[in-house]
């Protein structure tokens, strides 16, 4: 059997690295005030659900949202879920404490805030610097580290006559820490002896 990793680890990982979850995204954006375009809005109170539709630019710290409709909605919960459509739909979001950027686009994005969980239809890509990946549908679940990327007759181009999922995957430096993680110093437990020693 062999040890190379398999195209589905392999997917794991780009997609890990590409994701702007909330343990990625820049931690400072969520302070940020929310700054909003739109042709026209409308805001149904009792409903909670807000539409924003005809060249809807969202700012907020490094994350910018653009697309032709978002309807924002909050649940009894709290929960926030949004959606954006648009030809395509885009998000890009700094991520936390190196200086890139995570970039997404789709058909159609949704986020639930509650379930932690962003979704990317039709035609959906997600890239980091020169990493990408390519789909009819992507989704990431914050909270399980789970990713899922989906083919289809949706995601068929010249180039991709198939609609094949599809990544690009850049060659990482030897001394590159990998995406997210935290170099961690072990010490010896205070009290345990080697037992070679005795």
């Amino acid at each position: 059997m062999s040890n190379r990793p398999t195209i589905n680890s392999v997917v794991a990982v780009l997609l890990s690295a590409l994701l702007a979850s909330p343990a990625f995204a820049e931690l400072g954006d969520r302070d940020k005030p929310i700054n909003l375009e739109a042709d026209t809005m409308t805001v149904d109170d009792v409903k909670k659900v807000s539409v924003y539709q005809g060249n809807v630019v969202l700012i907020q710290g490094t994350l910018a949202i653009r697309a032709d409709k978002l309807v924002v909605s909050e649940s009894k919960d709290g929960a926030n879920h949004g959606t954006a459509h648009g030809n395509p739909a885009t998000f890009r979001q700094k991520r936390e404490g190196v200086d890139e950027y995570v970039e997404g686009y789709g058909q159609r994005i949704e986020y639930d805030s509650g379930k932690d969980m962003v979704e990317l239809f039709t035609q959906a890509r997600m890239k980091r610097n020169q990493d990408e990946v390519r789909g009819n549908y992507i989704s990431y679940d914050a909270k399980t580290e789970f990713f899922k990327v989906i083919g289809g007759k949706e995601a068929v181009t010249a180039n991709n006559p198939r609609g094949r999922v599809r990544a690009v995957i850049q060659p990482k430096k030897k001394d590159e820490a990998p995406a997210g993680s935290v170099p961690v110093a072990l010490k010896p437990a205070a009290g345990i002896t080697n037992p070679r020693e005795e």
